[in-house]
């Protein structure tokens, strides 16, 4: 399989300068379908740990779909309900509640039909028992597998903030949902997973959002970064 052709050079350094979490919505204005479709292609090219991509996401754009999300917050989030509603899509994030073998088997399988391997069954093998000795590292050993997956759904949410910015977005990460709420109202725990984190996506309300015109405060690189 051909690797896929790169695109010019992004100045992501100033998408990262520039994005900001927005604190209100416009709600008039609705992300255009094939940009919709670009935000959830970030979200399915996000790497994870030896590709285990324990993830599943709930994507809400409509009005019905937006009120079902922000029940997670009505109760003792009640500051991120305008935000859930308001904004053009949210995204909620869910993390694996465990990854059996038949899941690393499927994984495994699908990374054969995108042509990983090339026919190749040692490289093919090698691939399920290396994932397979990360996995067990942290569900046996560690004794902190849940947690392990949780951490490769966070990566996704940092790769989606960022590419949401340079796709001229704005977003609000959320971490202020009753998770137990909105695993029911969508059966996540059914389905073997359970909720992190909303992501509002849309436009700033640029007379609401205070935020959008405040200066970055970030730590000084000196203190956060040792060169050797």
């Amino acid at each position: 399989m051909p690797l896929p052709t790169r695109s010019a050079p992004l100045d992501i350094v100033s998408v990262a300068r520039s994005r900001h979490t927005a604190k209100a919505f416009d709600k008039s204005r609705k992300i255009p379908a094939a940009t919709a479709e670009d935000l959830k292609a970030l979200l399915r090219f996000s790497p994870s740990s030896t590709n285990i991509q324990p993830w599943h996401f709930i994507v809400a754009s409509t009005d019905e779909g937006k009120a079902r999300v922000a029940k997670s917050a009505a109760d003792r989030f009640g500051f991120n309900v305008n935000n859930i509603l308001n904004a053009s899509h949210v995204v909620v994030f869910a993390s694996r509640l465990a990854a059996p073998e038949d899941y690393l088997l499927h994984v495994l399988d699908q990374e054969e039909r995108d042509g990983r391997f090339g026919g190749n069954e040692d490289h093919k093998n090698g691939m399920h028992q290396g994932r397979s000795m990360f996995h067990n590292i942290h569900a046996q050993d560690l004794k902190d597998a849940q947690h392990w997956m949780d951490k490769q759904v966070y990566l996704n949410i940092g790769q989606f903030l960022l590419g949401a910015a340079a796709l001229g977005l704005d977003a609000t990460p959320m971490e202020g949902i009753d998770v137990a709420v909105m695993d029911e109202e969508f059966g996540l725990r059914e389905k073997g997973f359970s909720a992190l984190v909303a992501v509002a996506v849309g436009y700033s309300d640029e007379a609401e959002d205070y935020n959008a015109g405040l200066p970055k405060s970030r730590l000084p690189l000196d203190e956060i970064v040792t060169e050797v």
